[in-house]
């Protein structure tokens, strides 16, 4: 099992995949899984073919409902309560759009770019 060091290990990626964080975090995959259905917070986005890609920031999060459920013995609705108030404690801050794109969307959208300017090629030679 990995140990994180610093915020800034965590932050090195901007995706990391269900075994990556199951590990990270210390608890199987399908823990991750169930989580997902308890916790509306917690919403990894999924790749073309389905498979969940976590953020730093909701890798951030699991670490803290893992805190909340295993370390401070809280119930799935405790931890619920507890994640929502300290949301409301939270600074609200605003996320640019710069923020917001990353390296794996743009790499996706300009292979699918690639992909159908080659198709057009073809069709016009046709």
């Amino acid at each position: 099992m990995c140990a994180l060091k610093t915020d800034d290990d965590l932050d090195q990626r901007p995706y990391r995949s269900i075994s990556e964080v199951s590990e990270l975090v210390g608890v199987r995959p399908h823990v991750l899984r169930y989580w997902e259905t308890q916790f509306s917070v917690l919403r990894p986005r999924k790749n073309r073919a389905g498979n969940r890609m976590y953020r730093p920031e909701e890798v951030k999060l699991l670490f803290r409902i893992k805190d909340l459920l295993y370390g401070r013995r809280f119930t799935i609705a405790g931890a619920k309560r507890q994640l929502l108030e300290d949301r409301r404690e939270a600074p609200q801050v605003e996320i640019g759009f710069g923020e917001a794109v990353n390296k794996l969307v743009l790499h996706e959208v300009k292979s699918e770019l690639k992909r159908l300017a080659v198709q057009l090629r073809r069709s016009a030679t046709s």
